[in-house]
């Protein structure tokens, strides 16, 4: 499994990042390891995370969420089944249940 997640920093910046571990990222993100990003802003939260079956996939879901804006990134967090049905391979990813 491979991960793409949107994490709310504490200067309330949002950071897009995937990985294949999401509970080793997160952990790495909260002590500011790995991420120069996080560890210069702080981690405050997970927002949401999509699930994906190959690094590839996660990665692309990565790049196209980068390049929205805020309010979009805002409008993902908000209704994250509702982006799932924009995409255009949609059944490719699920939204992530809660396990952190």
């Amino acid at each position: 499994m491979h991960f793409t997640y949107i994490i709310r920093c504490k200067d309330n910046s949002l950071y897009t990042g995937y990985t294949n571990n999401i509970l080793r990222r997160m952990k790495e993100h909260e002590t500011g390891i790995n991420s120069k990003y996080t560890k210069s802003k702080g981690f405050e939260k997970l927002e949401v995370y999509f699930v994906s079956n190959s690094r590839s996939k996660a990665m692309k879901l990565e790049s196209y969420i980068k390049k929205q804006s805020r309010n979009k990134k805002l409008n993902i967090i908000k209704n994250p089944n509702e982006f799932i049905k924009e995409l255009e391979n949609s059944s490719d990813y699920l939204l992530g249940s809660d396990i952190i």
